[in-house]
């Protein structure tokens, strides 16, 4: 299978969100309240829909979510573990390192569901929302706590509110209860769930930029390496350790390979540390994705 002709829609819709909002009068004052809506209201529907209307195997998934957990962890000790590199940590500024840590293992989920519906239907859908789920919360505390560190912000209440958290965890007590969406609301829902996959790939694009990049080389290098080759090597591993079927392998390679979140930059802005910065590691990340999510489901599959 050609995965860079699979990725290429997805990835067209990130160039055209990047194009409309530099280019355009659909400049960033239209899309930031379109992030929030994907945000806060299409993706939490979408993985409502997709975990609500599949059953749920707790002994199949039990495999996926470990080795989810188990390779995010790695790419989180990788990320801290920089300041203590050989060579390398001497040329860290601490606070760079701090706020750009979690570009290193948070991912796209914007990108992530796309990709995983293209990947494997509604099956690769109901795995993807389950690894943000109980990914997404660990991920968070591990990049607020370095910048947490510094300034004395609190994070469990921002854990608590998070859409996609609140989404996937009613999507797995309704399934479990055996809840299914109403015949007559299914076409409405269902229409909410793929206009979000588009309006989110398309922010995605719209929010990138180049930001103070040159400033810290060494930096820059070492946390997109971790992001975009180690942890699609970690991710391989991790498939074979607990032998993984071929669509949990395939869903957890993607995981692994995808772009670093939108939001990093956001959240390092807003706990006082170099947003530029950030801004930047978020659009070259989001531009290495075309390579390394090949990689991972090319080469390493």
């Amino acid at each position: 299978m050609n995965y860079a002709q699979l990725l290429l829609p997805d990835f067209s819709l990130i160039l055209l969100g990047y194009l409309l909002c530099r280019y355009t009068a659909l400049n960033r004052a239209i899309w930031q309240p379109v992030e929030s809506l994907v945000y806060y209201l299409l993706f939490p529907v979408l993985l409502f829909q997709s975990i609500v209307k599949s059953p749920i195997d707790v002994g199949a998934a039990s495999s996926l979510i470990a080795a989810g957990l188990l390779s995010g962890v790695a790419g989180i000790a990788l990320a801290y573990s920089l300041p203590w590199w050989p060579w390398l940590g001497q040329r860290l500024d601490r606070r760079d390192h701090a706020a750009s840590a979690q570009v290193a293992f948070r991912f796209n989920s914007f990108i992530g569901l796309a990709i995983a519906e293209r990947l494997a239907g509604t099956q690769g859908l109901l795995m993807i929302a389950v690894l943000i789920g109980v990914c997404v919360p660990l991920f968070n505390v591990a990049a607020v706590w370095p910048m947490a560190r510094h300034g004395g912000h609190g994070f469990v209440r921002e854990l608590l509110r998070n859409p996609l958290i609140i989404a996937t965890a009613s999507g797995l007590v309704a399934n479990l209860l055996g809840f299914q969406i109403p015949e007559w609301a299914s076409p409405t829902v269902g229409r909410i769930s793929a206009a979000s996959l588009a309006l989110g790939l398309m922010a995605a694009g719209a929010g990138m930029q180049f930001g103070l990049l040159s400033r810290g080389k060494a930096l820059t290098v070492s946390v997109l390496g971790i992001r975009h080759l180690l942890q699609p090597l970690i991710g391989w591993a991790v498939a074979h350790l607990f032998r993984l079927n071929a669509e949990q392998t395939t869903v957890l390679l993607a995981f692994s390979a995808l772009p670093t979140a939108s939001t990093c930059y956001v959240l390092a802005a807003r706990m006082g540390y170099n947003g530029p910065y950030v801004a930047g590691l978020v659009t070259l990340s989001t531009i290495l994705g075309v390579v390394s999510l090949p990689f991972a489901l090319g080469f390493l599959r």
